[in-house]
């Protein structure tokens, strides 16, 4: 691969990406970061708005020849490519180990309008969290229960923080996410889109092993997820048409937002998938 031809934190094309570790220059520039193989390779495959969604690739030498089929792709697709020092990625890099791969990408998010659009089936609506590791999980949740898309209210964590990167591990790439929608008016849209309202909540009246027994979680559902600290305003569940309660059959005090959010959102899709469900068995 040759040696670096990045070799300088200071330089200019580094400290533009570095930049973007802060929200105010991602709104800005409307770019993020995404670190690490699985990530980047993700992010080359993927189009926004009909162009790569991957826009410049930082790599260190070790890195670029263990990965060379992503720098190849990245390459074929015209993104700008970087040989970099392990200083230069350890400047970029959010992680106390990089990876030697660091890629800066344009925001994906899809408007609200358009996941309504497609009648989608099972959605996560992240409404209060503020956790970035939390908003990242959730997302990765949501893709590997084949999930339609992944709603983060106004309330919320910014989709494109490193750590909420870095923690969806390329589910990011997978799934519409709309951001900053109003929990009134993302519940309102879905309602009218023929999407049950479903928040998840430790102190809820219902319960998720009864619900699944009388047959209720068959259909479109939207699950609401809040703060894993204090859980969802009363407000906020006021909205929903039922308030579900994961069941603690042990002695654990409770379940955090992630685990929580696997359990609801898988529990919904095996009831979709069954007979009787608004998927087929056959349906991916």
């Amino acid at each position: 691969m040759g040696t670096p031809e990045l070799i300088s934190p200071r330089s200019p094309r580094v400290v533009a990406a570095r930049k973007l570790a802060k929200r105010s220059s991602r709104v800005k520039e409307r770019r993020f970061i995404a670190e690490g193989p699985q990530a980047v390779r993700e992010a080359v495959e993927h189009r926004s708005g009909g162009e790569p969604t991957l826009v410049e690739l930082f790599a260190t030498v070790e890195a670029a020849e263990r990965h060379t089929e992503i720098v190849e792709a990245a390459r074929a697709a015209g993104v700008r490519f970087h040989l970099a020092s392990d200083e230069v990625i350890a400047e970029l890099s959010q992680t106390v180990t990089p990876q030697g791969l660091v890629g800066v990408c344009r925001f994906l998010d899809s408007p609200f309008d358009e996941i309504l659009a497609a009648r989608p089936r099972l959605v996560a609506v992240l409404a209060h969290v503020r956790d970035p590791g939390n908003a990242g999980t959730v997302l990765r949740c949501a893709d590997a229960a084949g999930a339609d898309a992944v709603v983060l209210t106004d309330a919320s964590v910014d989709l494109y923080n490193p750590k909420s990167v870095r923690a969806s591990v390329g589910s990011l790439f997978h799934l519409p996410v709309a951001v900053g929608v109003p929990v009134d008016q993302a519940v309102a849209g879905l309602r009218a889109a023929g999407v049950r309202i479903v928040a998840a909540d430790g102190a809820g009246d219902a319960d998720l092993d009864a619900e699944l027994d009388h047959g209720t979680m068959g259909g479109p559902t939207a699950w609401v997820f809040g703060n894993e600290a204090w859980g969802l305003p009363e407000e906020t569940r006021a909205l929903a048409d039922a308030v579900v309660r994961v069941p603690i059959h042990g002695k654990a005090e409770s379940l955090n937002l992630a685990t929580a959010a696997a359990v609801c959102l898988y529990a919904s899709a095996r009831a979709q998938r069954a007979s009787g469900g608004c998927r087929s068995v056959t349906s991916s």
